[in-house]
């Protein structure tokens, strides 16, 4: 799922301007959050959105989640699948399809 070219390009942006100093997990798992309540704000008081504007929200979320995966040495698809794994023992398709209850109220 992720390209290794974008991972490459993105260790390059941060270490040409020094930026590693500041990005312990602590602090970039701040900047998820804080990045995803600025997608979040794109949808604030209207179901209506621009596309572009949510494109590059997106993108900071993601950038700040690859790079928390990267500093802590996780493969950001194996971590996905990994979880998407004991997400589907949560949610058996017979019990959850179409069904939008957590898993303990299936």
């Amino acid at each position: 799922m992720t390209d290794e070219d974008a991972k490459a390009a993105l260790r390059a942006f941060v270490e040409e301007r020094d930026w590693g100093q500041f990005h312990s997990p602590e602090n970039l798992a701040k900047s998820i959050v804080i990045e995803a309540a600025e997608l979040l704000e794109e949808f604030q008081w209207s179901p209506e959105f621009d596309p572009q504007r949510v494109r590059m929200e997106l993108a900071d979320v993601l950038t700040y989640c690859y790079q928390l995966a990267d500093r802590l040495g996780a493969d950001p698809d194996e971590i996905v699948l990994e979880k998407l794994e004991i997400t589907r023992a949560k949610y058996p398709v017979e019990r959850s399809r179409g069904r939008s209850a957590k898993y303990d109220q299936l």
